[in-house]
């Protein structure tokens, strides 16, 4: 964690702020599509291993201050629109668990309140196929949670960023859980093995573009769904069998 100014943040009162680094991932078993699309339930557990963020990682800052007046967001140093849905949901959740753990406290400094400036920044192409939006939204909730000092089980509320968001909340090899819950309360992210359970393992990553992919992975997996006669086989056959 360190400390600096986000960008267009107003001068005036002290911003509480915090600074979080995270790593991207590389599938080892894919989540091959979402069941539930609201809530960002897979139709099957997925595997993947952690790289190491000397390698490719996001770093995000999360600052919140009573001057600032809406929230807002910075990608690469560009401004992007901060009420996709997808980014409210996880804010909405990191203060309700603030919420629940202050309790009747009412004597935390920052107030939950107060809107929130996010600055994220990739070292590797963003939206090329590289996992950029599940580092992305790792490092946001942890930045949040960290901002609000809420602790404990975060994969379920990374996950209403990015699906794949709740595997990059851990490090090491890490399975995301199907889970049966309707309301998805047990499909979470879990460590199978440390990082330092295959010390022989090298990962290359090839980039063959660094170009923004004409159809997203979200829609990419989800065409897949809607269309393939073979993935509601690989899903409740294939997969299971390999993951045990």
């Amino acid at each position: 964690m360190g400390s600096k100014q986000c960008r267009a943040m107003p001068s005036g009162a002290e911003p509480y702020q915090v600074v979080l680094r995270h790593a991207k991932w590389f599938h080892a078993m894919p989540s091959g599509g979402k069941r539930d699309t609201d809530l960002i339930l897979p139709i099957n557990s997925s595997l993947s291993v952690t790289l190491h963020q000397d390698q490719l990682r996001t770093t995000t800052t999360a600052a919140a201050c009573r001057d600032f007046t809406e929230d807002r967001l910075w990608l690469n140093g560009e401004e992007v629109d901060a009420t996709q849905p997808r980014l409210q949901a996880c804010l909405r959740e990191v203060r309700r668990l603030a919420r629940k753990r202050r309790g009747d406290d009412a004597s935390a400094p920052l107030s939950l309140s107060y809107k929130v400036h996010v600055a994220s920044e990739n070292n590797f192409p963003t939206a090329a196929g590289l996992a950029s939006s599940a580092a992305g939204y790792a490092c946001l909730v942890s930045a949040l949670a960290r901002l609000y000092g809420v602790e404990g089980e975060l994969s379920e509320v990374a996950r209403r960023g990015s699906g794949s968001a709740c595997r990059s909340m851990l490090g090491g090899f890490v399975q995301w859980h199907r889970g049966e819950r309707p309301d998805g309360r047990d499909s979470v992210a879990q460590q199978l093995a440390p990082e330092t359970h295959w010390p022989e393992l090298s990962i290359l990553v090839l980039v063959v573009s660094g170009e923004k992919k004409a159809v997203g992975s979200t829609a990419g997996m989800q065409t897949s769904v809607d269309t393939s006669p073979l993935l509601k086989h690989r899903a409740e056959v294939v997969v299971p069998e390999r993951m045990t």
